[in-house]
């Protein structure tokens, strides 16, 4: 059975892998962009206006861990490159495939409808010149990122300063002379409250929780490569002590620095990867804030009671998952909870399948790959998926298994270890290849009239 032609939203990293793949396999398809070029979130400003690279961002994998199996990056690359040598490597990776031909840049995936017979009604409009055109598909891969909807707080009082999310932050001058809080300790917030802490009068950051930092190298190596596949075959608690040791041997006690260690137990929360913050708090740079209690004018209360005079908020707070082309009675994302097979596979809907729309324990790029493998596996009609119950049981015990493990977040929906993820896809590619295809998915449709 020869698959349908499929339509692929999105030419970032995860984007650019799907057609890669179905490239290289014969499958007919057409990969929309709504921006210029390809890259997605590691486009600085990127022309869709999605991309959250700020200008001084750097990898937080590291270069061997987060490339394609099958294309390395240079070796004159540094451990962490720059979101520009990513973008590069992208760009070379496109072109080394050949399939730059296939994507259609500038246009812009408005809806998705399902006609009822497992294929897509898919309406275009070219943002040049806002044509459009609806075109059906036999089957759909969403691959538009994660982190490009922000999360906005909300807080009691008003405040009279400048606001903004860490998505809009591109470069320090922002910050030159201000009083500065950023609110939250992710990655973002981390290398904002560091660059602040460089060009802002003062700087203050605020965290609900706290967060075990994790610097970028231990013991002289990048941090992910201390988990390998053997490693990740151990007991998680056995896996987390071993962590804790390292962490104690690289950096000591962070509460040595004044960066307060959390309640919650390493491995508990996704891990925050700076080399410079406890550095900055340590030199008095960053003043380390709880939660907000309100905000009041030109100051911000804190749950301490403690209050300070602030110019500008920066909330790196996180991000929705959405899907804008989608009616939401037809695929709906609570809480940022969307339930799917192996974070691909929705049990009730076929011919759609979700890529990237993963938070690891490592790079996503490798694992949007193997996930991509196995969607051209099935629009072959190589494999099978297991029995919808089957499915929706996975998706309970995934569930559990978070719940269990992290703390309460809507940033851990989506959370995976990154080896015991990539092999759970391997094996079920190795599986659905002893059951029938659950449909065959129709033929080559011709463009529907707009």
């Amino acid at each position: 059975m020869s698959a349908a032609r499929v339509c692929i939203i999105g030419a970032g990293s995860s984007g650019i892998v799907a057609a890669k793949v179905l490239h290289e396999r014969g499958i007919p398809f057409d990969c929309y962009e709504k921006g210029s070029g390809i890259g997605g979130n590691w486009r600085y400003m990127n022309d869709n206006e999605m991309s959250s690279s700020y200008w001084s961002l750097h990898i937080n994998t590291s270069r061997d861990k987060m490339a394609y199996s099958d294309f390395p990056m240079p070796e004159t690359y540094p451990d962490f490159p720059h979101h520009t040598q990513i973008l590069d490597y992208f760009e070379d990776y496109v072109d080394h495939f050949g399939f730059r031909n296939t994507i259609t840049f500038c246009t812009e995936v408005e809806h998705v409808a399902p006609v009822g017979d497992g294929t897509y009604d898919v309406r275009l409009r070219n943002v040049d010149t806002d044509a459009v055109e609806t075109k059906r598909y036999g089957a759909v891969i969403v691959a538009n990122g994660h982190h490009w909807c922000p999360n906005w707080p909300d807080f009691p009082g008003t405040f009279d300063g400048d606001v903004m999310h860490s998505h809009y932050y591109k470069t320090p001058d922002v910050l030159d002379g201000k009083r500065v809080l950023v609110v939250g300790v992710g990655n973002s917030g981390c290398d904002i409250a560091c660059e602040a802490a460089r060009h802002a009068e003062a700087t203050f950051q605020s965290t609900r929780r706290g967060a075990h930092v994790v610097p970028k190298y231990l013991l002289g190596r990048p941090l992910d490569e201390w988990v390998t596949p053997l490693s990740a075959k151990l007991p998680f608690w056995l896996q987390r002590t071993m962590m804790k040791v390292l962490l104690w041997l690289s950096r000591g006690n962070q509460d040595n620095y004044g960066f307060p260690t959390p309640d919650h137990d390493f491995g508990a929360e996704h891990p925050t990867i700076s080399s410079d913050l406890l550095n900055l708090v340590g030199h008095g740079k960053i003043t380390v804030k709880p939660n907000i209690e309100r905000l009041d004018g030109d100051r911000v209360r804190f749950e301490d009671g403690s209050t300070e005079a602030i110019d500008l908020i920066i909330y790196a707070t996180g991000y929705r998952i959405r899907f804008p082309f989608f009616d939401d009675d037809f695929i709906g994302v609570e809480d940022n909870d969307l339930p799917l097979y192996l974070h691909v596979v929705p049990p009730e809907i076929p011919n759609l399948y979700f890529l990237g729309l993963i938070q690891p324990l490592g790079a996503v790029m490798p694992l949007a790959e193997v996930q991509a493998e196995w969607i051209a596996d099935l629009l072959e009609g190589k494999a099978g998926l297991p029995e919808r119950d089957a499915m929706w049981q996975q998706i309970r015990d995934y569930r559990a298994r978070i719940r269990q493990r992290y703390v309460a977040s809507k940033r851990h929906t989506i959370q995976v270890d990154f080896y015991p993820y990539k092999n759970s896809i391997e094996r079920e590619r190795v599986r659905g290849r002893s059951r029938s295809p659950a449909q065959a998915l129709p033929q080559r449709p011709e463009a529907v009239p707009a």
